[in-house]
Protein backbone atom coordinates (compact mmCIF):
# COMPACT_ATOMS: atom_id res chain seq x y z
CA UNK A 1 0.00 0.00 0.00
CA UNK A 2 1.94 3.48 -1.12
CA UNK A 3 0.44 6.07 1.27
CA UNK A 4 1.79 9.82 2.00
CA UNK A 5 5.02 9.45 3.27
CA UNK A 6 5.44 13.29 5.04
CA UNK A 7 7.12 14.84 8.37
CA UNK A 8 3.87 14.91 11.05
CA UNK A 9 3.40 17.87 13.25
CA UNK A 10 1.27 18.28 16.47
CA UNK A 11 -1.81 20.46 16.16
CA UNK A 12 -2.30 21.48 19.99
CA UNK A 13 -5.46 23.58 19.21
CA UNK A 14 -7.31 19.80 18.23
CA UNK A 15 -4.58 17.52 19.52
CA UNK A 16 -4.26 15.33 16.34
CA UNK A 17 -1.39 14.74 13.61
CA UNK A 18 -1.40 15.93 10.50
CA UNK A 19 0.71 15.23 7.75
CA UNK A 20 2.65 18.45 5.89
CA UNK A 21 0.62 19.59 3.12
CA UNK A 22 2.76 18.53 -0.48
CA UNK A 23 0.24 19.59 -2.92
CA UNK A 24 -0.82 16.88 -4.93
CA UNK A 25 -1.16 13.14 -4.24
CA UNK A 26 2.11 11.05 -4.63
CA UNK A 27 3.16 9.22 -7.39
CA UNK A 28 1.92 5.64 -7.50
CA UNK A 29 -0.48 5.91 -4.93
CA UNK A 30 -3.18 3.79 -6.86
CA UNK A 31 -0.33 1.64 -8.40
CA UNK A 32 -1.50 -1.26 -6.54
CA UNK A 33 -4.67 -0.57 -8.12
CA UNK A 34 -3.64 -1.29 -12.03
CA UNK A 35 -5.49 -3.16 -14.04
CA UNK A 36 -8.40 -4.46 -11.92
CA UNK A 37 -11.84 -4.65 -11.47
CA UNK A 38 -14.90 -5.79 -9.47
CA UNK A 39 -14.04 -7.02 -6.20
CA UNK A 40 -10.45 -7.01 -6.70
CA UNK A 41 -9.98 -3.61 -7.44
CA UNK A 42 -12.52 -2.22 -4.61
CA UNK A 43 -10.29 -4.62 -2.33
CA UNK A 44 -7.15 -3.16 -3.85
CA UNK A 45 -8.47 0.47 -3.29
CA UNK A 46 -9.76 -0.40 0.51
CA UNK A 47 -5.81 -1.27 1.45
CA UNK A 48 -4.83 2.36 -0.49
CA UNK A 49 -7.07 4.41 1.38
CA UNK A 50 -7.41 2.17 4.43
CA UNK A 51 -6.01 3.29 8.74
CA UNK A 52 -6.02 7.28 7.78
CA UNK A 53 -5.20 10.14 9.86
CA UNK A 54 -8.65 10.43 11.96
CA UNK A 55 -10.00 13.75 13.67
CA UNK A 56 -12.60 14.07 16.23
CA UNK A 57 -16.13 15.04 15.70
CA UNK A 58 -15.10 18.58 17.66
CA UNK A 59 -12.21 19.13 14.69
CA UNK A 60 -14.93 18.07 12.24
CA UNK A 61 -16.41 21.84 12.79
CA UNK A 62 -13.24 23.83 11.79
CA UNK A 63 -12.29 21.33 8.91
CA UNK A 64 -15.44 21.77 7.61
CA UNK A 65 -14.51 25.85 7.38
CA UNK A 66 -11.34 25.00 5.68
CA UNK A 67 -12.27 22.75 3.23
CA UNK A 68 -16.17 24.31 2.38
CA UNK A 69 -14.99 28.20 2.79
CA UNK A 70 -16.44 30.43 0.39
CA UNK A 71 -14.13 31.29 -2.35
CA UNK A 72 -15.77 35.22 -2.27
CA UNK A 73 -15.93 35.34 1.52
CA UNK A 74 -13.23 33.92 3.73
CA UNK A 75 -15.49 34.36 6.54
CA UNK A 76 -18.34 31.99 5.28
CA UNK A 77 -18.94 28.32 4.19
CA UNK A 78 -21.47 27.52 1.23
CA UNK A 79 -24.31 25.32 2.42
CA UNK A 80 -24.15 21.88 0.44
CA UNK A 81 -28.16 21.80 0.12
CA UNK A 82 -29.07 25.65 0.07
CA UNK A 83 -25.95 26.35 -1.59
CA UNK A 84 -26.04 30.08 0.21
CA UNK A 85 -23.09 31.30 2.00
CA UNK A 86 -22.98 31.82 5.49
CA UNK A 87 -21.08 33.10 8.37
CA UNK A 88 -18.70 30.22 9.95
CA UNK A 89 -19.40 31.71 13.44
CA UNK A 90 -23.24 30.66 13.02
CA UNK A 91 -22.19 27.24 13.80
CA UNK A 92 -24.89 25.30 15.82
CA UNK A 93 -27.74 23.72 16.60
CA UNK A 94 -30.36 26.78 16.01
CA UNK A 95 -32.80 27.04 13.50
CA UNK A 96 -30.27 29.43 11.24
CA UNK A 97 -27.12 27.83 12.42
CA UNK A 98 -25.42 25.82 10.54
CA UNK A 99 -23.63 22.07 10.94
CA UNK A 100 -21.90 19.02 10.28
CA UNK A 101 -24.11 16.85 7.95
CA UNK A 102 -22.79 12.50 7.65
CA UNK A 103 -23.55 12.05 3.98
CA UNK A 104 -23.74 8.36 4.74
CA UNK A 105 -26.23 8.59 8.24
CA UNK A 106 -24.38 7.44 11.10
CA UNK A 107 -27.90 5.27 11.91
CA UNK A 108 -26.93 3.30 8.77
CA UNK A 109 -24.13 1.47 10.36
CA UNK A 110 -24.63 2.71 13.61
CA UNK A 111 -21.16 4.10 13.95
CA UNK A 112 -22.46 7.89 15.51
CA UNK A 113 -20.41 10.43 15.44
CA UNK A 114 -17.12 8.70 16.79
CA UNK A 115 -14.11 8.43 14.58
CA UNK A 116 -12.78 6.85 11.84
CA UNK A 117 -16.29 6.76 10.16
CA UNK A 118 -18.23 9.58 12.15
CA UNK A 119 -15.93 12.09 11.27
CA UNK A 120 -14.49 11.35 8.12
CA UNK A 121 -14.30 14.40 5.79
CA UNK A 122 -15.05 12.59 2.49
CA UNK A 123 -19.24 12.48 3.62
CA UNK A 124 -18.90 15.52 6.33
CA UNK A 125 -20.73 18.82 4.77
CA UNK A 126 -21.67 21.77 6.24
CA UNK A 127 -25.82 22.43 5.91
CA UNK A 128 -28.04 24.58 7.46
CA UNK A 129 -29.16 22.85 10.72
CA UNK A 130 -32.73 23.09 10.05
CA UNK A 131 -32.46 20.83 6.14
CA UNK A 132 -30.11 18.51 7.74
CA UNK A 133 -32.79 17.40 10.24
CA UNK A 134 -35.08 17.35 7.77
CA UNK A 135 -32.41 14.96 4.92
CA UNK A 136 -32.51 12.74 8.77
CA UNK A 137 -31.25 9.35 7.36
CA UNK A 138 -32.98 9.24 4.09
CA UNK A 139 -31.41 7.54 1.27
CA UNK A 140 -30.92 9.48 -2.15
CA UNK A 141 -32.84 8.91 -4.40
CA UNK A 142 -34.50 11.22 -7.62
CA UNK A 143 -37.74 12.90 -6.22
CA UNK A 144 -39.14 15.39 -8.41
CA UNK A 145 -41.93 13.07 -9.50
CA UNK A 146 -44.61 12.61 -6.69
CA UNK A 147 -42.17 14.19 -4.39
CA UNK A 148 -42.20 17.82 -2.05
CA UNK A 149 -40.08 20.40 -2.76
CA UNK A 150 -37.88 21.91 0.26
CA UNK A 151 -39.01 25.07 1.46
CA UNK A 152 -36.08 26.66 2.49
CA UNK A 153 -33.18 24.29 0.43
CA UNK A 154 -35.22 25.26 -2.82
CA UNK A 155 -32.95 22.90 -4.92
CA UNK A 156 -33.46 19.93 -3.11
CA UNK A 157 -36.55 17.44 -3.56
CA UNK A 158 -37.53 14.52 -0.85
CA UNK A 159 -40.16 11.94 0.36
CA UNK A 160 -40.79 9.77 2.96
CA UNK A 161 -37.84 7.53 2.05
CA UNK A 162 -35.52 9.29 -0.41
CA UNK A 163 -33.64 12.69 -0.25
CA UNK A 164 -32.55 14.43 -4.45
CA UNK A 165 -30.09 17.20 -4.06
CA UNK A 166 -29.04 20.21 -5.81
CA UNK A 167 -27.94 18.64 -9.35
CA UNK A 168 -24.74 20.72 -8.95
CA UNK A 169 -23.95 18.35 -6.16
CA UNK A 170 -24.66 15.22 -7.43
CA UNK A 171 -21.83 14.04 -8.36
CA UNK A 172 -20.18 15.37 -5.26
CA UNK A 173 -22.51 13.22 -2.74
CA UNK A 174 -22.68 9.95 -5.10
CA UNK A 175 -18.42 10.16 -5.20
CA UNK A 176 -18.75 10.72 -1.43
CA UNK A 177 -20.99 7.55 -0.94
CA UNK A 178 -18.58 5.21 -3.17
CA UNK A 179 -15.77 6.16 -1.24
CA UNK A 180 -17.71 5.42 2.51
CA UNK A 181 -18.54 1.62 0.80
CA UNK A 182 -14.78 0.92 -0.13
CA UNK A 183 -13.24 2.65 2.89
CA UNK A 184 -15.54 0.56 5.74
CA UNK A 185 -15.33 -3.19 4.82
CA UNK A 186 -16.07 -4.02 8.71
CA UNK A 187 -12.16 -4.69 10.20
CA UNK A 188 -10.10 -3.34 12.29
CA UNK A 189 -13.35 -2.89 14.62
CA UNK A 190 -15.21 -0.80 11.73
CA UNK A 191 -18.67 -0.75 10.73
CA UNK A 192 -19.37 -2.81 6.95
CA UNK A 193 -20.93 -0.25 4.60
CA UNK A 194 -22.98 -1.64 1.48
CA UNK A 195 -24.53 0.70 -0.85
CA UNK A 196 -27.96 -1.11 -2.21
CA UNK A 197 -30.54 -0.44 -4.76
CA UNK A 198 -33.09 -0.59 -3.18
CA UNK A 199 -34.26 2.10 -0.32
CA UNK A 200 -32.95 0.93 3.14
CA UNK A 201 -33.34 1.34 7.02
CA UNK A 202 -31.18 2.39 9.83
CA UNK A 203 -29.31 -1.01 11.06
CA UNK A 204 -25.82 -2.04 12.00
CA UNK A 205 -23.34 -3.53 10.76
CA UNK A 206 -23.54 -4.06 7.43
CA UNK A 207 -25.14 -0.63 7.24
CA UNK A 208 -26.62 0.14 3.82
CA UNK A 209 -27.82 2.88 2.30
CA UNK A 210 -29.51 3.49 -1.66
CA UNK A 211 -29.76 4.00 -4.29
CA UNK A 212 -27.18 2.46 -6.55
CA UNK A 213 -28.25 3.09 -9.52
CA UNK A 214 -29.06 6.27 -8.51
CA UNK A 215 -26.06 7.41 -7.62
CA UNK A 216 -24.58 5.60 -10.61
CA UNK A 217 -26.16 8.11 -12.84
CA UNK A 218 -25.56 11.07 -10.43
CA UNK A 219 -22.05 10.42 -10.70
CA UNK A 220 -22.00 10.43 -14.52
CA UNK A 221 -23.76 13.42 -15.17
CA UNK A 222 -22.18 15.41 -12.61
CA UNK A 223 -18.69 15.20 -13.19
CA UNK A 224 -15.84 15.71 -10.95
CA UNK A 225 -14.57 19.51 -10.84
CA UNK A 226 -11.78 21.61 -10.12
CA UNK A 227 -13.65 22.58 -6.54
CA UNK A 228 -14.23 18.87 -5.86
CA UNK A 229 -10.47 17.80 -6.67
CA UNK A 230 -9.04 20.97 -4.68
CA UNK A 231 -11.21 19.53 -1.76
CA UNK A 232 -9.96 16.16 -2.40
CA UNK A 233 -6.37 17.41 -2.28
CA UNK A 234 -6.99 19.29 1.42
CA UNK A 235 -8.12 16.10 2.96
CA UNK A 236 -5.07 14.20 1.99
CA UNK A 237 -2.75 17.03 2.54
CA UNK A 238 -3.51 18.76 5.22
CA UNK A 239 -6.10 15.99 7.54
CA UNK A 240 -6.39 12.55 6.61
CA UNK A 241 -3.16 11.51 4.52
CA UNK A 242 -5.36 9.50 2.19
CA UNK A 243 -8.01 10.06 -0.80
CA UNK A 244 -11.38 9.41 -2.57
CA UNK A 245 -9.79 7.16 -5.59
CA UNK A 246 -13.40 8.38 -7.30
CA UNK A 247 -12.46 11.88 -7.93
CA UNK A 248 -9.01 10.86 -8.97
CA UNK A 249 -10.48 8.15 -11.07
CA UNK A 250 -14.15 8.35 -11.83
CA UNK A 251 -13.97 5.20 -14.41
CA UNK A 252 -13.09 2.99 -10.86
CA UNK A 253 -17.07 3.52 -10.24
CA UNK A 254 -17.81 1.37 -13.76
CA UNK A 255 -15.18 -0.79 -13.00
CA UNK A 256 -16.58 -2.15 -9.81
CA UNK A 257 -20.45 -1.51 -9.63
CA UNK A 258 -21.01 -2.51 -13.30
CA UNK A 259 -20.16 -1.98 -17.27
CA UNK A 260 -22.44 1.10 -17.15
CA UNK A 261 -19.77 3.80 -18.04
CA UNK A 262 -18.17 1.90 -20.72
CA UNK A 263 -17.40 3.66 -23.67
CA UNK A 264 -20.51 4.06 -25.81
CA UNK A 265 -21.08 2.81 -29.42
CA UNK A 266 -19.62 4.93 -32.22
CA UNK A 267 -23.12 5.25 -34.28
CA UNK A 268 -26.33 4.48 -34.46
CA UNK A 269 -28.11 1.60 -36.24
CA UNK A 270 -29.45 1.65 -39.73
CA UNK A 271 -32.19 1.72 -41.68
CA UNK A 272 -34.74 1.35 -38.64
CA UNK A 273 -38.03 0.79 -39.88
CA UNK A 274 -41.33 -1.25 -38.77
CA UNK A 275 -41.89 -2.03 -42.15
CA UNK A 276 -39.64 -5.39 -42.29
CA UNK A 277 -40.08 -9.00 -42.97
CA UNK A 278 -37.87 -11.84 -41.70
CA UNK A 279 -37.48 -15.19 -43.14
CA UNK A 280 -37.09 -18.30 -41.59
CA UNK A 281 -36.43 -21.90 -43.14
CA UNK A 282 -34.40 -25.36 -42.16
CA UNK A 283 -31.29 -25.88 -44.52
CA UNK A 284 -31.21 -28.61 -46.84
CA UNK A 285 -29.63 -32.00 -46.22
CA UNK A 286 -28.80 -34.88 -47.63
CA UNK A 287 -25.83 -35.64 -50.73
CA UNK A 288 -24.51 -32.26 -51.49
CA UNK A 289 -25.09 -29.27 -48.99
CA UNK A 290 -25.47 -26.01 -50.67
CA UNK A 291 -22.73 -23.20 -49.15
CA UNK A 292 -25.31 -21.04 -49.61
CA UNK A 293 -28.78 -19.73 -50.67
CA UNK A 294 -30.20 -16.78 -52.56
CA UNK A 295 -33.12 -15.16 -51.19
CA UNK A 296 -35.28 -13.40 -53.92
CA UNK A 297 -38.36 -11.11 -53.51
CA UNK A 298 -40.74 -9.36 -55.71
CA UNK A 299 -43.93 -7.80 -55.36
CA UNK A 300 -46.21 -8.69 -58.05
CA UNK A 301 -45.83 -12.38 -57.90
CA UNK A 302 -43.93 -15.72 -58.12
CA UNK A 303 -43.72 -15.58 -61.53
CA UNK A 304 -41.89 -12.32 -62.23
CA UNK A 305 -39.08 -13.43 -59.18
CA UNK A 306 -36.43 -14.16 -62.39
CA UNK A 307 -34.51 -17.63 -61.71
CA UNK A 308 -31.07 -17.63 -60.98
CA UNK A 309 -28.54 -18.69 -63.71
CA UNK A 310 -25.37 -20.65 -63.36
CA UNK A 311 -22.30 -18.85 -63.71
CA UNK A 312 -24.13 -15.01 -62.94
CA UNK A 313 -24.15 -14.63 -59.29
CA UNK A 314 -26.21 -11.82 -58.12
CA UNK A 315 -25.94 -9.43 -55.80
CA UNK A 316 -27.43 -8.63 -52.12
CA UNK A 317 -29.48 -5.17 -52.86
CA UNK A 318 -33.24 -4.70 -52.03
CA UNK A 319 -34.73 -7.38 -53.61
CA UNK A 320 -32.18 -10.02 -53.07
CA UNK A 321 -29.92 -10.91 -50.30
CA UNK A 322 -27.19 -14.42 -50.22
CA UNK A 323 -27.03 -16.46 -47.16
CA UNK A 324 -24.57 -18.52 -45.88
CA UNK A 325 -26.07 -22.03 -44.96
CA UNK A 326 -26.48 -22.67 -41.17
CA UNK A 327 -27.99 -19.67 -41.06
CA UNK A 328 -31.48 -20.33 -41.68
CA UNK A 329 -32.98 -16.97 -41.45
CA UNK A 330 -32.60 -13.31 -43.25
CA UNK A 331 -34.64 -10.33 -42.97
CA UNK A 332 -35.64 -7.51 -45.55
CA UNK A 333 -35.98 -4.02 -44.87
CA UNK A 334 -37.72 -0.52 -45.47
CA UNK A 335 -40.86 -2.39 -47.36
CA UNK A 336 -44.14 -1.04 -48.13
CA UNK A 337 -46.62 -0.97 -45.54
CA UNK A 338 -49.77 -3.13 -46.42
CA UNK A 339 -48.08 -4.70 -49.71
CA UNK A 340 -47.95 -8.31 -50.06
CA UNK A 341 -44.41 -9.13 -51.04
CA UNK A 342 -43.39 -12.92 -52.72
CA UNK A 343 -39.77 -15.00 -52.14
CA UNK A 344 -38.12 -17.61 -53.62
CA UNK A 345 -35.42 -19.49 -52.16
CA UNK A 346 -32.39 -21.02 -54.03
CA UNK A 347 -29.58 -23.15 -52.51
CA UNK A 348 -26.54 -22.71 -54.71
CA UNK A 349 -22.43 -24.12 -54.59
CA UNK A 350 -19.37 -21.97 -55.59
CA UNK A 351 -18.93 -18.98 -56.36
CA UNK A 352 -18.39 -16.47 -59.34
CA UNK A 353 -18.58 -18.25 -62.71
CA UNK A 354 -18.73 -21.39 -60.88
CA UNK A 355 -21.64 -21.07 -58.97
CA UNK A 356 -24.21 -23.69 -59.64
CA UNK A 357 -28.02 -22.60 -58.64
CA UNK A 358 -30.48 -25.22 -57.67
CA UNK A 359 -33.35 -24.42 -59.99
CA UNK A 360 -34.94 -27.92 -60.60
CA UNK A 361 -37.59 -29.71 -58.46
CA UNK A 362 -39.99 -27.64 -55.89
CA UNK A 363 -38.72 -24.31 -55.10
CA UNK A 364 -40.02 -22.95 -51.59
CA UNK A 365 -41.97 -20.14 -51.87
CA UNK A 366 -44.17 -17.92 -49.68
CA UNK A 367 -46.16 -14.43 -50.03
CA UNK A 368 -46.28 -11.94 -46.86
CA UNK A 369 -47.96 -8.42 -46.10
CA UNK A 370 -45.42 -5.60 -44.15
CA UNK A 371 -46.95 -4.20 -41.27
Amino acid sequence: MTKLLNILFLIPAIGIFLPVASGQKSPGYYDNAAGLSGESLKTALHLIIDNHTSISYTAVENALKDLDEDPNNSNNVILLYKRTSQSKASFGGGINDWNREHLWPHSHGDFGTSAPEGTDLFHMRPTDASVNSDRGDKDFDNCQSGGTQHSEATQCYYTTNAWEPPDVVKGDIARSVFYMEVRYEGDSGEADLEIEDFYTSPSGSPGYLGKLSTLMLWHEDDPVDAEEQARNNTIYNNYQGNRNPFIDHPEYVGLIWGDGFAPEPTNHASGFSAHTITLNWTDASGGVLPDAYLVRMGDTGFENIAVPVDGMPVADNFWNTNVSYGTATCTFGGLTENTVYYFKIFGYTGSGAAIDYKTDGTVQQISIEAK
